[in-house]
């Protein structure tokens, strides 16, 4: 009897698909208006890319409306810090450019989201980067991008300065007092706010008022900006130099007169600017003159946070130089009334207070040198592991290399072939090297402690220069020593926080060392914060009865508290 033979049973092995958690992100740049890179475009078809495939589903989405020329995006900064978080598994963007339009910046945030365990898919262009291939394509395709976006930058400015030789209005916004004549590209007045002008130039010129007069007398009678912020001098003086409001287009080199209708004649213009000159207000004076104010930049106001900097008044016999808060100076007391601060009076005692830091407070010094060694220790604790490591693969790597040559003086390998490798292996030991001397430097340059006797010789060096110095050498010092300065109004107290490096308190010689000063605005993270007696102020009065007498002190600091160094 016949065996009935069995049907072929066939089986069919179907292996799990891997979820895969997307973000997508997005950008359209305002100088692409009339490109194909709308936001809800580049969202439909990241969406639709998601979908078809398998496992994918989409978990953020971040959109950003700028440049691809800079990294200063808000959402593009957030992504990252969402991928270093392990929010999601795959970044999508709908094409490299949208990415990034600058190699260097690519290829950073490539190494971020690599670092993360993220991979970079783009939905129009075949790479992933989770392979060699994928990361080499993905920067060639930065290299096209910025390539474009220089071109893009090219054609803009020369279209610009085509529009600009017409007479034609360039910017985006037309200065207050002219609207943009849309058949003509050119500026024509406005009857709202061309008397805003007139009033502007006929006050400074005829009544001869200051710029902080003129603001304040607009914003009393509810003349507000076509923005509707208030009018600040600074706003006053931006019109008052503005060559717009005599008819002239002015744009790079290139200067149009009688481009459009004028506001103001040539004459009150050129007075303006006389006047301007005469009490130091116009912006090409004071742009590159020097600040002899030694602690600007170092206060910060604690009502509205923003930085006090150094301004004056001119009085019937002399100038008056003071410490004013940002926002006071630009729009008055009624966004901030913080006093100010009588500048002279205030750097003498901050100088003293830091004389008398470094003769008496040597113990603190001390604290704060041996927590940067500490802080340096463990920052480079692993560093002689990877030296170790380092210094094996280039021994082998110039092993490698002589075991070419010598195939090569045999006769056992082609030139060609040896050049190429030899080109490879090159690279990677000049690499290697370099991070070698890297790691080496970093090793050995350990923050050292000072001796008492090179304290005292820096204390030394300091009293001269705060009894003997000039401005400039006055200044240098502060911006060296001083990491800030921090007012507490209540208390009527200003708190000193000193900046303690080793390196800049071993001078040389009496004179303080040209490399040293050369850093000194550098941005300090830490200091030393001092603790002294109250030392009274007297004569160092606000304008204001809110803070009558101001006293230099600080938070008292035991050596297991906050230290400020630089290491």
């Amino acid at each position: 009897m016949a065996r009935r033979s069995r049907p072929a049973r066939t089986t069919t092995l179907s292996l799990p698909i891997t979820h895969q958690r997307v973000a997508t992100y997005t950008r359209c740049s305002t100088d692409e208006e009339n490109q194909p890179f709308t936001i809800e475009a580049q969202d439909t078809k990241l969406d639709a890319y998601a979908s078809s495939q398998d496992g994918w589903s989409v978990v953020a989405k971040y959109t950003d409306d700028g440049s691809g020329g800079t990294l200063d995006r808000r959402d593009l900064q957030r992504a990252i810090a969402d991928a270093k978080a392990g929010k999601f598994d795959v970044l999508l963007v709908y094409r490299v450019d949208r990415f990034s339009r600058r190699i260097r910046d690519l290829v950073w945030l490539l190494d971020e989201l690599t670092s993360a365990g993220v991979t970079f898919r783009s939905a129009t262009e075949p790479f992933d980067t989770a392979t060699p291939a994928g990361r080499m394509l993905v920067q060639m395709l930065g290299v096209f991008a910025e390539f474009e976006r220089e071109m893009i930058i090219d054609r803009v400015i020369n279209g610009m300065e085509r529009k600009a030789s017409r007479g034609q209005w360039t910017l985006s916004t037309p200065p207050e007092g002219y609207v943009v004549d849309q058949a003509t590209q050119c500026l024509t007045p406005i009857s709202t706010e061309s008397p805003n002008i007139t009033n502007i130039f006929q006050q400074y010129t005829t009544k001869r008022r200051g710029a902080r007069a003129i603001a304040a007398d607009l914003n009393s009678r509810g003349m507000r900006r076509r923005s509707g912020r208030p009018w600040s001098h600074k706003t006053v003086i931006d019109v008052l130099t503005n060559l717009a409001y005599v008819g002239t287009v002015a744009f790079r080199d290139i200067y149009v007169e009688d481009a459009h209708p004028p506001l103001i004649p040539p004459e009150v213009f050129a007075l303006a600017q006389e006047i301007l000159v005469e009490r130091s207000e116009h912006p090409a004076k004071f742009a590159g003159a020097a600040s002899d104010y030694y602690l600007s930049g170092k206060i910060r106001c604690p009502r509205c946070g923003q930085t006090y900097l150094g301004t004056s008044a001119t009085g019937k016999y002399r100038q008056y130089r003071y410490y004013t808060c940002f926002t006071r100076n630009r729009y008055g007391t009624e966004r901030c009334g913080a006093p100010r601060i009588q500048a002279d009076a205030f750097d003498e005692i901050v100088l003293q207070a830091l004389g008398t830091f470094y003769r008496t407070r040597t113990d603190l010094i001390n604290d704060a040198l041996r927590a940067t060694q500490e802080h340096h220790r463990a920052a480079v604790a692993g560093s002689e592991a990877e030296l170790a490591t380092i210094k094996a693969r280039l021994t082998q790597k110039e092993l490698v290399v002589d075991r070419y040559f010598t195939d090569y003086e045999a006769g056992r390998l082609d030139h060609d072939l040896l050049r190429t490798r030899i080109e490879t292996l090159s690279e990677e030991l000049t690499e290697l090297r370099r991070r070698r001397d890297e790691i080496q430097i970093q090793l050995d340059n350990a923050p050292p402690m000072i001796s008492p006797r090179e304290l005292e010789t820096a204390a030394a060096w300091i009293t001269d220069i705060i009894r003997d110095g000039d401005h400039p050498r006055r200044k240098e010092l502060c911006d060296l020593l001083i990491d800030e300065l921090q007012l507490d109004f209540k208390a009527a107290t200003a708190t000193p926080v000193f900046r303690v490096r080793a390196g800049d308190l071993v001078p040389e010689s009496n004179e303080a060392p040209a490399s040293t000063l050369a850093g000194a605005n550098q941005a300090s993270s830490r200091g030393v914060r001092e603790h002294q007696p109250r030392v009274e102020l007297r004569g160092l009065e606000p304008l204001t009865p809110t803070l009558p007498v101001w006293c230099a002190t600080s938070c008292a600091t035991a050596p297991s508290g906050p230290f400020r160094t630089d290491c």
